[in-house]
Parts: structure tokens; C-alpha cells; sequence
């Protein structure tokens, strides 16, 4: 690029500029659609980029590596979802626990859950309602990363032997100790049971696998055990299977199959009469969603753009409209076509992306109100803003060129002598 041409687009941008702060709501309703296109496209690759990376960061700290086995498949096993046969299925116990911990080398830990819903639990005047009880056996707080704030998790002689003792999370502490008090030591009421308050877990929210510990509390299988009937088809008891470093997951799917289908007893030939799931699923059925959502955000955006366009190229029009007699004057001087050409070009593409920077600035502030208010955690990309700031250039080039090419060629005497 010459020194001329540099010359005539910081000229140009300057009377782009000017064009603001002359004529504010011409322009702005110009720079609206622009606007609007970018903010569209930019918020939703934002907001998806966040939404992949806090499900891979969960997905990290719950382990791609882990199984988990139960009556009802998280996904439709390729057709119909039978949820008629599924409801039928034997739950899983204790018997096929012991076979996989015992029968499965590449399974580095094994733990069996019963989730009970709908809790209601007391101490002394105080109530919480709508508590999930996890009744768990060995290994549960390793797999699940369950971390103390205070006191401890529950002992391996607790959970062997059914002792009720019970780790509580964050919600329910408020809701039972109010103030701070202190609730180790303490009693609490569970299923007609008095439970003693061992720990209190930190605050983690819900998470892919559907445990909510927050809202729950953690009691060892076998106290669960002594006021429920845990093979009613009322539950969905779950085996939760971790594989060992350096283990293929399915490998380890195939290995656990194998097991679970003799211990069952399913006949070759027979469909299993359990489901083995893993999060991938879940992350592979997000992607294909996330897929669609792009789409129809770039639709959106689409068509926000087109209409943001056309306003450029009518603002474009009114200015050369406004500056004949200035092309005719700079032409009759000496002034190459390519050069006005040059000149409104630039001046185009400078308002499309101010339009886009704009939208660009209230993603930016969406983000932090999504990061501080609602807790959600934004990732910005740089990848993400320059596509913006490309695509309005491009918007700026397609949408301008039209005006710009009819100044160029505009007769310098005509230009002259118009009104």
C-alpha cells in the first residue's frame, strides 16, 4: 500500500467519523443491523465455546473414565425408548458390586449408589424438604471427587457396616444450622432414622451425572438399607465403575458387560437387562445440539447482516449523493477513479465495523453479567471477536462497493454542475 492510498482510507475513516458525530441517529439506525448480525452470531459462539468448556471441565473432574450401570439408559439404545422394559429390569445390588470388584482387573474402584428423592429431614424445629439421600458403599467420594468443608467424609467402618452417620451439603447446612452453627455431632432426622452429622461438603452444584450435593446428603448403603427396599422398582440403585490409568473405557465397558450378563444369568443371544452408560453419551448427543444451535444462529445473524447491509449501502448513497460536487471538484483536479473508489470503500467498511465493534462491546458486557450474576463462567475468544470484526469488514466491502463504484464513475462536469 502506497502513501497515497494509506493517505485516502485515514481520510476516509476520518470522514467516517465525522459522519457519526454529524448526522448520530442516521447513522446509528444504519449500524443497527450490523449491529445486531454480529451481536447474534458472536454471543452464541461465545455462549456455546462456554457451555463446551465448562461440560469438558466437569467432564474432567468427574472422569471420562467412569461407568455407570443401572436399570435406564441415558440415551435410546438405537430405536424406541422401552421405558416399559427398562422399568422392569432387576436394579443392581451389592451381589453384582462384589462380582465386578472381584471379576473386572481393569476397574480401579467400584461403588454401588441408591439415591432416595424427595427427603424431608429435621433437627429440632427446622426442616428441609425436596433433599436427595445418596446411600453409598466404598470408593463413592473418590470416584465423585466429594470434597469436605468441614468435619469428614464417612469412615470405611460406617459404610461397611451401616452405621447412621451422615455428610450433608451446603444447601441443607443452611437450611438445618442457620447462622453458622455448628452441625457436626449433631442429629438429624432421615426416613424415621436419627442420623449423626459428620461432615458438611463444599458447595459444587449440580453436575452431568445428575448428583446434586448441594441439595443431598451422603449415608452408607447398608443404613439405606435397613429402612427401604432398595430392589423395589420404586429405585434405580447404580453401580459406578472407574477404570484404571491407562485403561481404554471400552474396554472396560466390554469387560463389566461380560460379568453383569453372568451374574444376571442373560443367555446368549438374550438383549441385557441393564444399562451401561458413560458421560460421552451425553457430550455427543450436547455437540449434535450445539450443532443445530450454530446453524440457526448463523441464520439469524444472517439475516441481520443482509438487512444491516443494505442500510450501509443507503447511508453510502445518501453521502455520495451529499458529496457530488466534491467528487466532481477532486476528479476535475486530478483525482483517479480508483481512488474515489478507494475512498468510500473505506469509509464503508469503517461504519460496518464500528456497528460490529459495538455488538462486540455488549457481548462483552453480557459476559460479565453471566460470569458475576447468574455464576455461569464465559470464555472469550479472540478467535471469536476477529471473525466478528472479518465478517463486518466484509459486510463493510459488499455493501459499499456498489456506491463507491457509482462515485468513481461519476462525469466530473455532471458532478460539478449538480444541485
Amino acid at each position: 500500500m502506497n502513501r497515497t492510498t494509506g493517505h485516502i482510507i485515514f481520510t476516509s475513516i476520518a470522514q467516517a467519523l465525522q459522519e457519526l458525530r454529524v448526522n448520530k441517529l442516521r447513522t446509528f439506525l444504519s449500524l443497527l443491523g450490523i449491529t445486531i448480525g454480529i451481536f447474534c452470531i458472536i454471543a452464541v459462539l461465545t455462549v456455546l465455546d462456554s457451555m463446551k468448556n465448562n461440560i469438558q471441565t466437569e467432564m474432567n473432574t468427574l472422569g471420562s473414565d467412569v461407568l455407570y450401570l443401572n436399570r435406564w439408559p441415558w440415551m435410546d439404545e438405537g430405536g424406541e425408548y422401552k421405558w416399559w422394559e427398562y422399568w422392569r429390569r432387576p436394579g443392581m445390588s451389592p451381589t453384582e458390586l462384589r462380582a465386578i470388584e472381584s471379576q473386572v482387573p481393569d476397574a480401579k474402584l467400584a461403588t454401588l449408589c441408591l439415591t432416595l428423592n424427595n427427603q424431608t429431614l429435621k433437627h429440632e424445629d427446622l426442616d428441609v424438604s425436596s433433599i436427595v439421600a445418596y446411600s453409598v458403599t466404598t470408593g463413592f467420594d473418590k470416584i465423585q471427587n466429594i470434597e469436605i468443608a468441614n468435619g469428614r467424609y464417612l469412615s470405611l467402618s460406617e459404610l461397611e457396616g451401616g452405621v447412621n452417620t451422615v455428610v450433608i451439603g451446603d444447601e441443607v447446612y443452611k437450611g438445618l444450622f442457620p447462622g453458622n452453627r455448628n452441625a457436626i455431632g449433631n442429629n438429624i432426622a432421615l426416613g424415621g432414622k436419627k442420623f449423626t452429622v459428620v461432615g458438611i461438603m463444599k458447595r459444587v452444584g449440580k453436575n452431568m451425572a445428575g448428583f446434586d450435593f448441594d441439595n443431598g446428603v451422603i449415608i452408607p448403603y447398608y443404613a439405606a438399607a435397613s429402612f427401604v427396599e432398595a430392589r423395589s422398582f420404586n429405585y434405580d440403585p447404580v453401580i459406578v465403575v472407574q477404570a484404571r490409568k491407562g485403561v481404554n473405557i471400552d474396554e472396560l465397558k466390554y469387560e463389566v458387560e461380560g460379568v453383569l450378563r453372568r451374574v444376571r444369568k442373560v443367555r446368549p443371544g438374550q438383549a441385557n437387562d441393564f444399562a451401561i452408560n458413560q458421560l460421552s453419551q451425553v457430550s455427543e448427543r450436547i455437540e449434535a445440539v450445539f450443532g443445530t444451535i450454530d446453524v440457526i444462529a448463523a441464520v439469524i445473524g444472517g439475516f441481520s447482516l443482509i438487512v444491516g447491509a443494505f442500510g450501509i449501502a443507503n447511508i453510502m448513497f445518501v453521502t455520495v449523493k451529499e458529496r457530488t460536487k466534491i467528487i466532481g471538484l477532486k476528479k476535475a483536479i486530478g483525482a483517479r477513479s480508483r481512488s474515489i473508489l478507494t475512498e468510500f470503500l473505506a469509509e464503508a467498511v469503517t461504519l460496518c465495523i464500528m456497528g460490529g465493534l459495538i455488538g462486540i462491546v455488549i457481548v462483552l458486557l453480557l459476559s460479565v453479567l453471566l460470569t458475576y450474576g447468574v455464576d455461569f463462567k464465559v470464555t472469550l475468544s479472540a478467535k471469536n471477536f476477529l471473525l466478528g470484526i472479518s465478517i463486518s469488514a466484509i459486510v463493510g466491502v459488499l455493501a459499499g462497493y456498489i456506491p463507491a463504484r457509482s462515485a468513481s464513475r461519476l462525469d466530473p462536469v455532471v458532478a460539478i454542475r449538480s444541485n
